[in-house]
């Protein structure tokens, strides 16, 4: 491809991009749920740690609890904007394995969120106590609902972060690998406004 061919076949692809480009809330829940994720398996790896004595041993695991809880409400609610503003098409550049995969993606981390978020309940509700978020509600409990409830959730809710961070990490990669090996506008639709 010369030179010229390459402008045009930007432009394309720009242009693409721009009448495909996600819609502002669905970019906005976008970033915030990266974020968080990102935030809150840092802040939980941190936490875990804290001594006895440790003035955040208390605080951590409350903020930690009332993101979390945020965070579930957030993703329901994105669930159902996606369900009912769908998701721009792929590019037409984008090869069969590479749209499958997307997809494939895209479901395991919806999925493992939401599978986190439930284990993070049951750790955090299987004493009978509800769950303060930040002071200004209270979710309630449904108590032990099996043996070692605490423990086993625990175990699992730690697993499901380290695959969540994978599978994100993954995801991040295949953009950026659109973005600077591709050239195509992958990445630019989750950033930049469309036009009108």
């Amino acid at each position: 491809m010369d030179r010229n061919e390459e402008m045009i076949h930007n432009a394309e692809n720009t242009e693409n991009a721009d009448a495909e480009a996600y819609n502002l809330v669905a970019r906005l829940m976008h970033w915030i749920v990266a974020a968080c994720v990102i935030g809150m398996f840092a802040l939980g790896l941190w936490m875990v740690d804290l001594g006895y004595y440790d003035p955040w041993r208390k605080d951590a695991p409350e903020i930690h609890k009332s993101i979390g809880m945020i965070l579930l409400a957030v993703m329901i609610f994105r669930l159902f904007w996606r369900m009912i503003k769908g998701v721009p098409e792929p590019l037409s550049s984008h090869s069969k394995l590479e749209k499958t995969g997307a997809h494939l993606a895209h479901i395991g981390l919806y999925g493992l969120l939401f599978a986190i978020m439930v284990t993070g309940y049951l750790i955090s509700t299987a004493d009978g106590r509800t769950i303060s978020v930040f002071g200004l509600l209270d979710i309630p409990a449904f108590g032990s609902l099996f043996d070692n409830q605490e423990d086993i959730a625990g175990i699992v809710h730690f697993y499901l972060a380290v695959g969540v961070i994978a599978l994100a990490s993954l995801h991040a990669l295949a953009a950026l690998k659109h973005h600077f090996l591709d050239k195509d506008n992958t990445l630019m639709r989750m950033i930049r406004m469309p036009k009108r």
